[in-house]
């Protein structure tokens, strides 16, 4: 006697999460810790360190994105100190902010933004309306997207 047909495990149908609903502003984090440019290097790692996170937007006092500060750019800061034996205490963070930054539109499709991220080799992406930082998109937050549609066919 052979078997006619097999599907398999029979899955309850779930309801669809629809894929160009998932847009960046849905998984953006807005609560960030931001820099400002006068801020000391030594601040700005001690915050770095606290927070578990690997650089951040530079704003103005008008929330206006100036650039980002990473872990990089304070490295690249200790080990310049050290070759020209400068104290490192009192410099701000002006000079070595990444000031060309790729922005992402919030209403991007999260795919798309995943795509991005691949292309540029970024880990984080700022996000900006009217000129003002509005929040912040990281590999972290795509990954999580991912996960919602965990179990359903990606076109």
């Amino acid at each position: 006697m052979g078997i006619k047909s097999f599907r398999g495990a029979r899955r309850m149908q779930t309801a669809t999460i629809n894929e160009s609903s998932l847009t960046v502003s849905d998984y953006m984090s807005t609560n960030l810790i931001t820099f400002s440019p006068n801020q000391t290097i030594e601040s700005v790692m001690q915050a770095l360190i606290k927070n578990k996170i690997s650089g951040g937007p530079v704003v103005n006092e008008k929330n206006e994105l100036i650039g980002v500060i990473s872990e990089g750019d304070c490295i690249k800061q200790i080990s310049e100190s050290r070759y020209y034996n400068m104290p490192m205490h009192d410099n701000t963070i002006e000079k070595h902010v990444t000031r060309n930054v790729e922005t992402i539109d919030g209403n991007m499709n999260i795919f798309d933004a995943a795509k991005r991220f691949l292309e540029a080799k970024r880990r984080r992406f700022p996000i900006v309306e009217n000129g003002k930082l509005v929040g912040q998109i990281s590999q972290k937050d795509v990954l999580k997207a991912a996960m919602q549609l965990k179990g359903q066919n990606w076109k």
